[in-house]
């Protein structure tokens, strides 16, 4: 038997595929249905699994800094609604993706792939995270913003941060004019560069060139001074589960 874990935040999803591979292949278990990067470690850590299904997005962060925190040799079939350079990578590493919605094809052909590999060592954990960090990939060059009837464009190099406000996304650019944006701050996650941006609380992505200041907080996090100065509501305190994350960021 085949013992296998589902990683995935939404639930959905996960019981949606959870019932295809029961329902499709009788020799596959399905032992647990994970939603986020912490409790995903302590599953992994803690049982023996033969096969992951691995969201790449999740509630907490990329999937990727599961690998980053534990050593997983545990052969992995990623899910994704994105990246398609991101596929790239994963075909060169051998290891198989399924687009959502899955296909029962995609999953049938992606499990009988699974059962031709031999030796989970097989599987280089770490050129997949490389590939997917660097490899072909494109982020977002420029925003369109109206003001009235007229549209403007804005480079991405001349955004200090982003910010949520009443069921708003700003966009702040270095001389402190902010627009309106039709993204969210999820989905902005996905488009921009992790190495000049990074996601300091619910409601703020900032670049790292907008950084003027840096004060210890309570409770671990940090308290951060930007440039431009923010707009009442807003504040740039690095929140308590990303002040790790942010911390090794600034220190790469």
């Amino acid at each position: 038997m085949i013992n296998c874990l589902i990683i995935e935040d939404e639930q959905l999803a996960a019981d949606r595929l959870s019932s295809l591979i029961v329902e499709m292949f009788d020799d596959i278990r399905i032992i647990g249905n994970t939603p986020s990067i912490s409790k995903s470690i302590d599953f992994i850590s803690n049982n023996k699994i033969d096969l992951i299904f691995m969201d790449i997005h999740l509630s907490d962060g990329l999937s990727f800094k599961i690998m980053e925190q534990i050593r997983v040799d545990t052969p992995i079939i990623f899910t994704t609604a994105y990246d398609k350079y991101a596929i790239k990578a994963f075909k060169y590493n051998s290891i198989d993706y399924l687009l959502k919605p899955i296909n029962e094809d995609e999953l049938k052909a992606s499990i009988e792939k699974f059962k031709k590999i031999n030796k989970a060592s097989d599987i280089d954990i770490n050129k997949l995270i490389n590939s997917f960090s660097h490899a072909n990939r494109e982020y977002k060059k420029r925003f369109l913003v109206q003001i009235g009837t007229k549209i403007k464009s804005i480079e991405v190099s001349n955004v200090a941060y982003f910010y949520a406000l009443d069921k708003a996304v700003y966009l702040t650019v270095k001389s402190g004019a902010s627009y309106i944006i039709d993204n969210t701050l999820d989905s902005l996650e996905d488009i921009l560069d992790e190495d000049k941006f990074f996601r300091i609380n619910r409601k703020m992505i900032i670049n790292s060139e907008s950084i003027e200041n840096m004060e210890a907080y309570t409770r671990g996090r940090v308290f951060i001074s930007l440039k431009p100065n923010l707009p009442k509501g807003i504040e740039s305190i690095v929140s308590i589960d990303r002040s790790s994350e942010f911390k090794s960021w600034l220190n790469k």
